[in-house]
């Protein structure tokens, strides 16, 4: 009997063939991650550029249709890899991050919310609107108003896929600037609404959330390939949501390269006005993350300040699209609130950047 239960057990079968198919496929899978990161890594240490190369006079003596054609292939012939590393590199994020963690800690407006929700928040690679089921989430299942609002403004403006690209296609000095300024402004403003009648009165309102019973058992981990899988599958979700719209975005943008008048970007987008005017086109003007660097780089080319650049860079956090979707969350006093203090940090912070360091 004992021999014959060893022999004929076919769900140890199914087990060892599952075990069987899942090993290549984990090979391959990790193969294939280990790859992208080398790619990026050989790519910087050859200092290849990633960025579009091709000069405005070269576009203008194309034919109209031809324009963006010639623009995007050089653009991908450039910047494949740093794409597709970055799609990669959110997936593995996503994940793999314990989320858990997030909601966990930051049910209080003491300093541990304000440093959990800007140092989780650039982990989640999404843009505005995207961001606001995950502030959402956070906010209902307990987090302070403060720490919430942080999040919020945090991961459109410095997520790992955004400071990438922006180190890689405009500069790495603008990159770490803005990291700075949008950590300033999000913190600044999760702590002034959480001060406020109103943010506190939204905080109260989802207290009771508080109570919620969780379930004590334990989470099974999906194996390695499953996971590794889902890392592609959530690089290939953001693909589809962003790219289309970064292809139009380049379609613009060649256009503007070869064509707009370089004396109207130096007189209008630079200096204190020019900042002035960066911060309100790129604030309310719903601009995808990947668009807004590309045409960044597109005007600064053209003689944008880096000022005004980075003033541009900051508006990604309310746009009006994120503002109309929040305000079903936390009403419109808290959502003028935050873009206020967004909008005005990104023009003191933009002015301060160009005096300090003469990108004026």
């Amino acid at each position: 009997m004992e021999e014959e239960s060893m022999t004929d057990n076919p769900l140890g079968e199914v087990y060892k063939m599952r075990e069987g198919t899942r090993r290549p496929r984990t090979a391959l899978l990790l193969t294939f991650v280990v790859l992208v990161i080398a790619a990026l890594v050989y790519s910087r240490i050859m200092a290849y550029s990633l960025a579009p190369t091709i000069q405005p006079a070269h576009l203008q003596i194309l034919p109209l249709w031809e324009i963006p054609l010639v623009y995007i292939w050089d653009y991908l012939t450039h910047g494949w890899i740093c794409l597709l590393f970055a799609f990669v590199a959110a997936g593995l994020v996503y994940e793999f991050m314990p989320k858990s963690l997030i909601t966990k800690h930051m049910g209080s407006g003491k300093v541990q919310g304000y440093a959990l929700a800007a140092g989780f928040a650039p982990f989640f690679t999404v843009c505005s609107c995207t961001m606001v089921p995950l502030f959402a989430g956070i906010l209902y299942t307990g987090a302070g108003i403060g720490p919430a609002i942080s999040f919020l403004l945090m991961a459109p403006a410095a997520n790992i896929l955004t400071i990438l690209l922006t180190g890689e296609i405009l500069s790495w000095e603008i990159a770490v600037v803005r990291i700075i300024a949008s950590l300033v402004t999000a913190v600044a403003a999760g702590v002034i609404i959480s001060k406020t009648p109103w943010g506190k009165r939204i905080e109260a309102e989802h207290r009771p959330n508080l109570g919620v019973a969780t379930s004590s058992t334990e989470t099974v981990k999906p194996p390695l390939d499953e996971r590794l899988t889902g890392v592609l599958k959530f690089g290939g979700f953001l693909g589809r949501r962003i790219l289309p719209y970064f292809f139009i975005g380049l379609l613009v943008v060649s256009y503007l390269v070869a064509f707009l008048p370089e004396e109207l970007v130096a007189t209008y987008l630079n200096g204190v006005g020019g900042v002035l005017l960066a911060s309100v086109i790129g604030g309310p003007l719903y601009t995808p993350t990947l668009v807004e660097i590309v045409l960044g780089r597109g005007l600064m080319d053209l003689g944008m300040s880096g000022a005004a650049i980075l003033s541009w860079l900051m508006g990604q956090p309310y746009d009006i699209p994120n503002m109309i979707a929040t305000s079903r969350i936390v009403k419109w006093k808290v959502v003028l609130t935050y873009a206020l203090i967004a909008w005005a940090f990104s023009v003191v912070l933009g002015l301060a950047y160009g005096l300090l360091m003469s990108k004026l």
